[in-house]
């Protein structure tokens, strides 16, 4: 069970697991002992609120196929049980991203004091440029 700090809580079951050997140099222990992990997590499938789900899809991540699923693979570890919390805790970073909701933007217009003091600073860029200008003398 994955508990997210909005109090979404996702069960094992929609969390498919599948271990395998690591890459990498590692000796003679890493030709027979499986201890990386691949997380699978579908998103269309789960238990998520519809809107949180349009959010994960729309995010774009290496990690989230096109069908919606995401998947981490987890390996740094020497152990199974380590690489699975590994893969867990990035999963829940992933979560925890898509789960605020953005604030709706409200169109705002600047004062008519800001729109003056702003056209009196390009006022001012301008002839701050014209005297880098090379002076010509009219003979």
């Amino acid at each position: 069970m994955l508990r997210l700090s909005t109090g979404q809580i996702i069960p094992e079951s929609e969390i498919t697991w599948h271990a395998m050997r690591a890459q990498g140099a590692g000796g003679q222990n890493v030709n027979k002992v499986e201890t990386a992990i691949h997380l699978r997590f579908d998103i269309k499938a789960s238990s998520l609120p519809e809107d949180f789900k349009q959010r994960l899809l729309r995010k774009s991540d290496h990690r989230i196929t096109k069908d919606g699923v995401i998947i981490i693979k987890a390996q740094s570890y020497r152990t199974q049980a380590a690489n699975k919390e590994d893969a867990l805790e990035r999963l829940r970073a992933i979560l925890e991203e898509s789960a605020v909701r953005p604030k709706a933007r409200i169109a705002t217009r600047p004062s008519k004091s800001a729109r003056l003091k702003r056209v009196d600073e390009k006022k001012q860029r301008s002839q701050i440029k014209n005297l880098r200008q090379r002076v010509r003398h009219d003979d």
